[in-house]
């Protein structure tokens, strides 16, 4: 993808803005390299310091944060992700957004996906506990009934549980540390935008929430990158007191694009104990799910509704 009058492609934009948000966190202290000589007026690396550390000519860096630099080979992505102290997401974002557009996924019409049979029974089998399938754009596939009764919202399949996060006031009142869970997920839509940088649908999700909620717009622009990360959440329920959790998540060896969130406790725990208690409560009515005990699940016709 070529640029022309001075615009510089999209997907080299999102590169360069990676790139120069990691190096501003990175002091040449931490990166074990003596600062150099001069005026600084940057709060981490220069990027000669980088491209230094990274076994680069500084014109070539330049190119690469400028995105003007079409191709990036591997060799370069692994030195940069090696003199920036990326994590193992990181590096995963970073090939991402490096790789050239014959690699990159396609976004054309999409038909809406179904929950993979394999995490349903999965989902059944943990029913003593909450459980969520996300899909793309982190879109409800299915959910049993504990989960509902412990977040208070019908979550229904085909509903999008950021836009609940975000978007109901009722979940920030609900979730006691609503800011670190939030923030993670904010992370996690920017890991799945470098995956599927055409999914013209993600894009529009993402620029909803980010116009409706001035923390996703200061979470986005921090460039934070999340995936499948293990999170802690606290929720205060109305009726059964405050609650604790821990959040796995569990990706299926057919999509990767679902996962299955199991909202773990701790044995003997008084969150443990009050479970079975809100269990109870969230028996739904007969018809109301497909056999697998409180587990709804995304209907055929693509909608939120009953059937796999």
């Amino acid at each position: 993808m070529r640029s022309y009058a001075g615009v510089v492609p999209a997907d080299r934009a999102a590169l360069g803005a990676f790139l120069r948000s990691r190096r501003d966190r990175l002091t040449p202290a931490q990166a074990g390299i003596t600062a150099f000589p001069g005026p600084r007026r940057v709060p981490g690396l220069r990027k000669e310091e980088l491209a230094v550390l990274a076994g680069l000519s500084p014109d070539h860096y330049s190119r690469l944060e400028q995105g003007r630099q079409p191709t990036v080979s591997d060799d370069v992505v692994a030195a940069l992700s090696r003199a920036l102290q990326l994590d193992e997401v990181e590096s995963a974002h970073l090939r991402d957004l490096a790789a050239p557009s014959s690699r990159r996924r396609r976004s054309g019409p999409q038909a809406p996906q179904r929950p993979d049979p394999g995490m349903l029974r999965l989902a059944t089998a943990l029913d003593h506990v909450p459980v969520l399938l996300l899909g793309r754009r982190s879109e409800v596939l299915a959910r049993n009934g504990l989960l509902t009764a412990v977040l208070g919202d019908a979550m229904e399949p085909g509903s999008s549980f950021v836009c609940w996060l975000f978007l109901d006031p009722a979940a920030r009142r609900r979730i006691v540390n609503w800011a670190d869970f939030a923030a993670s997920a904010v992370g996690a839509l920017r890991f799945e935008s470098g995956r599927c940088p055409e999914d013209r649908r993600l894009a529009g999700l993402i620029a909803e929430l980010r116009r409706a909620d001035p923390d996703v717009a200061r979470w986005w622009d921090d460039q934070r990158v999340t995936f499948r990360t293990s999170v802690r959440k606290q929720v205060d329920h109305p009726v059964a007191g405050p609650l604790e959790f821990g959040i796995e998540s569990v990706v299926g060896p057919h999509d990767p694009d679902q996962r299955l969130v199991v909202y773990t406790v701790e044995p003997d725990s008084p969150t443990a104990r009050v479970l079975p208690v809100l269990a109870g409560w969230a028996l739904e009515p007969p018809g109301a799910h497909d056999g697998r005990g409180s587990l709804r699940v995304r209907g055929r016709d693509g909608a939120g509704g009953i059937g796999a």
